[in-house]
């Protein structure tokens, strides 16, 4: 904590809590198709989230780089909104209670962010932590969303069901946060959902409902998915039409369909991908990127297509 004072304010006083999750999703690093932004939200509004506690932006924002929006209207300068990163507390409607971490990763004091976020939810008695991610990957769109994990605890990671990464990238807060948890006691795990890299420019609600899915698989926090479900039907059937009328898209997904079906018993990928040359456990490999057209290609001619839809 800094001399003056603390790094966060609280809206109210803390509250007695029953052993809750937490559940983190900061933006500013991977987050393909906002699948994990688009998880928090649906699991806000099941929680009815209220803000707990806003972090000092002063202390871990760097406004030059996240400027505050100015509202001005008819020159009158109305107010200012500020990017904040807050906490927010909530009930799932079977009793769990559940606490969000959101808002813009830290600019600075990264260290001292994780420990004051860390002795806060312990004083709350978090029990567990989930933070959310969503990558693209070279997967079809006809396929589930398969979800990979991270965690400081290799016991953690063995429990889990979900794939398992070796690849070195620049870290996110997210994997602060675990390594955090972790020295503290306290389990934490990063759930990944991977989105077709196709569509990663648009919103993918079946990677969203893959996530919500992951935290209740990992930490029995249910949150209901059907309508996330709907609107994931929704979209494979209009990009379906789409694939269908283009013999060069259809080909790559029969592509992607027979890699991922081929690779689907490992378990195991052996690297987080952005783009179409990616090699799986157990043999397989992915066709590689002369053989397919490229992910923008497609992506803007599916935007194209939905926006003659009127979506």
């Amino acid at each position: 904590m800094p001399a003056d004072g603390p790094a966060y304010r609280l809206h109210e006083p803390l509250p007695t809590l029953d052993r809750p999750v937490l559940v983190a999703m900061l933006t500013g690093w991977i987050d393909a198709s906002g699948a994990a932004a688009a998880a928090v939200a649906r699991l806000e509004q099941a929680i009815v989230a209220r803000p707990l506690a806003t972090f000092d932006g002063d202390l871990f924002i760097d406004y030059r780089a996240r400027r505050p929006t100015m509202e001005l209207r008819e020159g009158v300068n109305e107010r200012l909104v500020w990017p904040e990163i807050e906490l927010k507390v909530g009930r799932t409607p079977t009793g769990d209670d559940v606490l969000v971490l959101t808002g813009p990763e830290p600019d600075t004091a990264w260290r001292g962010f994780a420990a004051t976020v860390t002795d806060l939810a312990i004083e709350l008695g978090v029990r567990m932590v989930v933070v959310l991610g969503a990558y693209p990957f070279a997967t079809p769109h006809t396929r589930p969303s398969r979800l990979s994990s991270s965690s400081p605890s290799a016991e953690l990671i063995a429990s889990v069901p979900f794939l398992k990464n070796s690849v070195d990238v620049p870290a996110g807060m997210g994997a602060v946060l675990e390594h955090a948890f972790v020295a503290k006691g306290v389990p934490a795990l990063g759930i990944w959902a991977q989105v077709p890299h196709y569509l990663g420019t648009m919103s993918h609600p079946a990677a969203s409902a893959a996530l919500l899915d992951g935290i209740d698989r990992v930490a029995g926090v249910v949150i209901d998915r059907s309508a996330l479900a709907s609107e994931a039907e929704i979209q494979r059937l209009r990009v379906d039409q789409l694939i269908e009328a283009n013999a060069e898209h259809r080909a790559m997904v029969e592509q992607l369909e027979q890699v991922f079906d081929a690779s689907e018993p490992t378990g195991i990928v052996t690297g987080i991908d952005t783009g179409i040359d990616t090699g799986l456990d157990g043999g397989f490999q992915m066709p590689s990127a002369a053989d397919l057209p490229s992910g923008d290609d497609i992506a803007a001619e599916v935007e194209r297509y939905l926006r003659d839809q009127g979506d």
